[in-house]
């Protein structure tokens, strides 16, 4: 599939009635076995991207902490010029500018986010420099950047040749709707538990191709696109970011979790909500990725076609999640 489309199918028409209450009871959770609370090393992230997964969980069984580890992990696709929704070879926006989105949160409750930053690839461990070598968690475009520059990152042009060609075609007829893919990876958010217990994440994206200029998504948005909270679980959201920002959705998974339900119970109940505010069959793609504090994993998304990887007592798998329809 084109993973574009997986998340995007069109904006246009009326999308029908509203979603019934029945539809929501008819789709009961698919609990995943629950694990013990051994604090065994875990790595998951959204899509098929075994190698930046792999690397995670390596570097947590060395001993590395889970902030870190996720952030080597990430790197993986931020350089992988093949992904073109992360990192070096993002699609860009209407414009033919590549900007990036990251954030970062740890187990204290720690945070930082950089969004729009041109010219600088690793924008995951960026963001993590913010969170703890500046007052703020948060800078945007060209602060970013010369923050970057500041602290010894190179400027490369992240514009590929592939991704320019992408572009050029996409200026023929400059379609307003936004498109998302889906293939083996998308948008890369990545949650560990290290050797210690403790729970951090990551998440990193271009964004949607040809966007606004200026246009932020659910990624580098705390809350939205991550939360962490060391003493109950976390989470990630990958897909359509307005959508996720409306519910705040990675906070809501975590919440539910607090309030006893399974990872997999918390990922279908907040991407439920979204169908719910949804006048039928939304033609748009949401999934949420989520893990307890015991190593509990939940995946749930809109639209079927959604994956994620999961690190494990040296074992890295991909998994198909359940979905809506």
């Amino acid at each position: 599939m084109n993973r574009r489309r997986f998340v995007h199918k069109t904006a246009k028409g009326s999308l029908g009635a509203l979603i019934a209450p029945q539809f929501l009871k008819a789709h009961h959770s698919s609990q995943i076995p629950l694990l013990n609370n051994s604090t065994e090393p875990i790595a998951i992230s959204t899509w098929n991207v075994p190698k930046a997964n792999e690397v995670a969980g390596k570097a947590l069984s060395t001993g590395k902490n889970a902030l870190d580890a996720a952030i080597e992990g990430v790197a993986v696709e931020e350089s992988n010029s093949k992904n073109t929704t992360v990192g070096k070879g993002g699609a860009p926006d209407r414009d033919g500018q590549v900007t990036l989105d990251a954030c970062v949160m740890d187990h204290s409750g720690n945070c930082g986010a950089v969004m729009a930053v041109q010219d600088i690839v690793h924008v995951a461990a960026l963001a993590r420099d913010v969170m703890q070598d500046t007052p703020h968690v948060i800078l945007t475009g060209t602060g970013a950047r010369k923050f970057a520059l500041e602290k010894g990152y190179v400027a490369e042009n992240l514009l590929t040749d592939t991704s320019r060609k992408a572009w050029q075609t996409w200026l023929k007829e400059k379609k307003y709707h936004p498109e998302i893919n889906v293939e083996n990876h998308d948008t890369i958010g990545m949650l560990c538990r290290d050797k210690e217990g403790n729970l951090s994440g990551v998440c990193s994206t271009s964004g949607l191709a040809y966007k606004m200029k200026g246009r932020v998504g659910d990624s580098p948005v705390i809350g939205s696109g991550l939360f962490v909270d060391n003493n109950v679980g976390a989470a990630v959201a990958t897909g359509m970011g307005e959508e996720v920002i409306k519910t705040v959705g990675s906070f809501l998974v975590v919440e539910l979790i607090r309030q006893g339900k399974s990872p997999q119970q918390a990922c279908e109940e907040a991407v439920n909500r979204i169908i719910q505010k949804t006048k039928g069959k939304p033609k748009f793609q949401v999934a949420y990725l989520a893990m307890d504090k015991k190593g509990n994993v939940g995946a749930y998304s809109i639209h079927s076609g959604f994956s994620y990887m999961k690190y494990y007592q040296a074992q890295n798998e991909n998994k198909a999640a359940n979905a809506a329809y």
